[in-house]
């Protein structure tokens, strides 16, 4: 049977090492959205899009990076895709809303709890308080490991701005996280 229309027979290689990198996008997509299903299609969309230009992706040049950057241009066109939207309420809809959570709101998503698991509390909090722009630099570099060079290509910032915005989310962090470093105690030798 042919490929459907739009997309390309991929290579099992490229495949398999885009395929690699499911988890790491998924976390970066959650950072980006922070609701389980949107990060789900966010990720979606995102090897939708690779496996279609997979021609066009270089050999030998870093796929993870090729494939975070997809997903930073995709969340992006989402976010300003969505505020063109026009929002209507119905104030009726939003209370009872209010007074009945839909089934299965609170529920975490195997994902999530790992993630929250995964990061120290006092931790997790002082990055989602981070503003947006800091946090996911902060993320990618940190977590992800992604070099600033690679960072700026997939943000679409100049280098220096990734190194700027790094800094000041490492600042923030330590200023968010400084009261839980044990204090010296005068007089008391280690």
């Amino acid at each position: 049977m042919p490929p459907r229309k739009g997309l390309h027979q991929v290579s099992p290689a490229f495949e398999a090492e885009a395929l690699a990198s499911l988890d790491s996008l998924y976390r970066a997509a959650l950072r980006l959205t922070r609701v389980p299903a949107d990060a789900e299609d966010l990720v979606q969309d995102t090897y939708l899009k690779a496996f279609r230009a997979a021609e066009s992706f270089e050999p030998g040049t870093n796929l993870r990076a090729w494939l975070f950057t997809i997903l930073h241009n995709t969340a992006r066109n989402r976010v300003r895709d969505r505020a063109r939207d026009t929002v209507s309420v119905d104030s009726e809809v939003v209370d009872r809303a209010a007074e009945f959570p839909p089934p299965g709101a609170a529920l975490e998503t195997p994902e999530t709890r790992l993630m929250h698991d995964a990061l120290a509390p006092e931790l997790q909090a002082a990055l989602d308080a981070l503003p947006e722009a800091f946090r996911e630099a902060v993320w990618l570099r940190d977590v992800e490991e992604f070099s600033y060079a690679e960072i700026a290509g997939m943000l679409s910032i100049p280098i220096g701005t990734v190194m700027s915005r790094i800094s000041r989310g490492r600042h923030l962090l330590f200023e968010r996280l400084n009261h839980l470093r044990p204090i010296a105690v005068a007089g008391k030798h280690a």
